[in-house]
């Protein structure tokens, strides 16, 4: 172990950034953005952070051709030097004696610049809309709203899972994945209309925000039925009564599944110390977001669900966007809520 740490720890602290290794990433870098940029999905969750938020959020996670070619040695130096620093930092292991990996790691790690006058980037959620058309006989449609706390509000964050759990979704050749069975509310929807190639619910979380909606592709000329559609689902689980107890255990049950599979590996389980060390400062064990999970009861998810689809609508849309209804005319669905 001690070979193995020294190793991981030499590979982030002195990385080797030769100059013909760096034109060499930076043009795989724009064959992959290119790429990426055609995919619906990864296209509308980048879209939903620029038109929604104000602020960090706002900015594009997929890099344009101009800012990549501004990359070079001297701008990645830089880059390290200004964000590898302590508190941005966690050494995570799994299988390994803590004392032993400290006394290990201490030596090496030390004298790691602490941050001096970092401040946090701000962001604040607004809503907005952001289409883009493309040649295609289909439309990708995401709507989403804001899931205020981010994962700092723990329960209401828990919550926001067995809600997308309850959602689920599917497409055509969909299955087996967490919250895609046949009793989710979205996949029948995929049986009933040919029309949906998927449809599926999603959030993305940060500290303190994060966004919650639906995202579907359908033929174009089906769009405004496959909104409408999504905008029933979304209202109904604001509405007492439209969820029963069966389905919210039945909801639960698998939000826990996920949970405990997403941890099964070591490789999962490290990964998730150290993003819980950098998110709450602390790992908390799985025990205990099973119980917060167990504790989630019809009214929180009725109350949580009216304050998502309360806050302002953000709605993304790709491919043939000519029968995507107006911006006002969608959030009008929600605005009786």
């Amino acid at each position: 172990m001690p070979e193995m740490v020294e190793v991981l720890v030499d590979c982030v602290r002195n990385p080797a950034l030769l100059d013909w290794e760096v034109k060499e990433e930076i043009t795989k870098l724009k064959a992959e953005l290119a790429q990426a940029s055609t995919n619906p999905e990864s296209f509308l969750l980048d879209a939903l952070h620029s038109a929604g938020y104000s602020g960090a959020l706002a900015n594009p996670l997929i890099a344009s051709e101009a800012s990549i070619s501004r990359l070079n040695t001297d701008v990645l130096e830089e880059f390290l030097a200004e964000n590898y620093t302590s508190p941005r930092i966690v050494l995570a292991a799994s299988g390994v004696d803590h004392d032993e990996l400290v006394s290990i790691a201490e030596p090496l790690l030390s004298d790691i610049p602490n941050a001096t006058g970092t401040v946090k980037p701000k962001s604040v959620y607004v809503g907005g809309e952001y289409r883009c058309a493309a040649d295609s006989s289909n439309t990708d449609i995401a709507l989403a709203f804001e899931l205020p706390g981010g994962w700092l509000k723990e329960k209401d964050y828990v919550t926001a899972s067995v809600l997308q759990t309850l959602l689920g979704g599917g497409g055509l050749f969909s299955w087996g994945r967490p919250g895609k069975g046949l009793h989710s509310r979205l996949n029948h929807l995929v049986n009933e209309f040919d029309q949906i190639k998927s449809i599926s619910a999603f959030k993305d979380v940060h500290s303190t925000t994060g966004i919650f909606g639906i995202h579907t592709s359908t033929d174009a000329a089906f769009a405004p039925k496959a909104i409408d559609l999504a905008a029933r689902e979304l209202t109904s689980l604001a509405t007492p009564s439209q969820v029963d107890q069966t389905q919210l255990d039945r909801a639960k049950a698998a939000a826990k599944s996920a949970i405990l599979a997403s941890l099964e590996s070591k490789a999962s389980a490290t990964e998730d110390m150290g993003r819980q060390v950098l998110a709450f400062g602390e790992r908390k064990p799985v025990e205990h977001l099973l119980k917060i999970v167990d504790g989630v009861t019809l009214k929180d998810v009725s109350t949580l669900a009216e304050k998502i689809i309360s806050s302002p609508l953000t709605m993304a849309s790709h491919g043939n966007v000519l029968n995507v209804p107006a911006y006002e005319t969608v959030r009008g669905k929600f605005s009786s809520k």
